[in-house]
């Protein structure tokens, strides 16, 4: 059958892989709940700020690719607002707050930790 598949190659291969598969969710998952926890034990804060700068992360998400089944594509918004002592903090946003907010727009920005609470612009 081979070296690899008569060796223990092939089971040794497969329980690292699998290993670092299961590795890697439960660090996303631990990432996830840490930093929803600091989230809420922060305060929550409304400051002046100034939109500097907006981006949009795609994601592709592969599937069954024939006739009936397609991969689909996940959106991410996130605008950058620089505050009054010069510190800029990148927020994840809604699709539609960031088409709302223009680069420029100054108003006052509340958030909590790094969740993204509102803007009221200023007129």
């Amino acid at each position: 059958m081979g070296w690899f598949f008569g060796s223990g190659m092939f089971e040794v291969m497969f329980v690292l892989i699998f290993t670092i598969v299961i590795g890697m969710f439960l660090f996303a998952a631990v990432s996830s709940i840490r930093q929803w926890g600091k989230d809420n034990a922060s305060p929550r804060l409304t400051v002046d700020a100034v939109v500097v700068a907006k981006r949009t992360d795609v994601a592709r998400h592969s599937g069954l690719h024939d006739e009936h089944h397609m991969g689909h594509t996940s959106t991410s918004y996130y605008v950058t607002f620089q505050v009054d002592s010069g510190d800029r903090m990148e927020l994840r946003v809604t699709g539609s707050d960031h088409g709302m907010l223009v680069e420029g727009d100054r108003g006052r920005l509340s958030f909590q930790g790094s969740r993204f609470l509102g803007f009221q612009r200023q007129i």
